[in-house]
């Protein structure tokens, strides 16, 4: 499963520069797929390529997010979520709407950064 930034986030940003797929944005800070990943174009729903380098909006205009199809639990990178270790606040939680096997996890973490 992905990570999640409930709404008890106090805006700190200890957990953005932590995150070794840069899936993490302050609120209101547009995200692309290729911010810290080797990814220059991306297919999503109904086929559609999106440039690595496009700006996607904001998934959260008030808190820090992280963009779910990036996120790795840091598997293949660390043994636990950096994002949740550093938080103050403990907001960083699993999100129950993305459930993910750690085969998938080190899929998608081979994905986002396979050699170009």
């Amino acid at each position: 499963m992905a990570i999640m930034i409930t709404d008890e986030c106090i805006n700190c940003g200890a957990c953005e520069p932590e995150c070794p797929n840069t899936a993490i944005y302050e609120g209101g800070v547009q995200w692309t797929w290729g911010d810290g990943t080797s990814l220059t174009q991306v297919e999503i729903d109904g086929g559609v390529v999106v440039d690595g380098k496009a700006p996607q909006p904001p998934i959260s205009d008030e808190f820090y997010y992280i963009v779910s199809d990036k996120c790795t639990e840091c598997c293949g990178f660390h043994e636990e979520p950096q994002c949740a270790a550093v938080c103050p606040v403990d907001c960083c939680v699993d999100d129950p709407d993305y459930r993910e096997t750690e085969e998938a996890l080190l899929a998608k973490k081979e994905w986002l950064h396979a050699a170009s």
